[in-house]
């Protein structure tokens, strides 16, 4: 498997784009970081390495890096969309708070087996699904 940078710069090659100094900072804070990042928390992060990089910059590096597979947006029904890595990372749903936004990652093999016996029972071979499942947290229930 090839390194997610290199896997970056192909896709910025094919494409006929260039390879800046902004956009490989935007990918390096985004693929150390980790977790689920809004644009604007991309941004600030970046900003701090370096004030010069802009937000409209780091919007299109983000698409650049969902088209190229490195990441794809989440939603987790707040109405601000997230980022998170996609290349290499195995298969996963959320579970998300309805209260205070805390969302987990989720694997699971009976659900993922589930899904794919629906799917055949009604005639479709998956290609992807997204799966959030809302409630409310243990902390939050707590704190009623």
């Amino acid at each position: 498997m090839k390194e997610p940078i290199a896997v970056f710069q192909d896709y910025i090659a094919r494409n006929s784009l260039k390879v800046t100094p902004q956009r490989m900072l935007i990918v390096d804070v985004f693929l150390k970081v980790g977790g689920h990042l809004t644009t604007e928390e991309v941004y600030e992060r970046v900003k701090a390495v370096d004030p010069s990089v802009g937000q409209a910059t780091v919007y299109r590096t983000m698409k650049l890096l969902c088209d190229s597979g490195l990441a794809k947006e989440v939603h987790f029904g707040d109405g601000v969309a997230r980022y998170e890595q996609k290349y290499g990372s195995k298969h996963h749903d959320h579970l998300i708070c309805e209260r205070c936004g805390a969302n987990i990652e989720v694997l699971d093999d009976d659900i993922e087996r589930l899904q794919e016996e629906l799917a055949r029972r009604h005639g479709y071979v998956l290609t992807s699904h997204r799966m959030y499942l809302y409630g409310i947290c243990a902390s939050c229930r707590e704190r009623r």
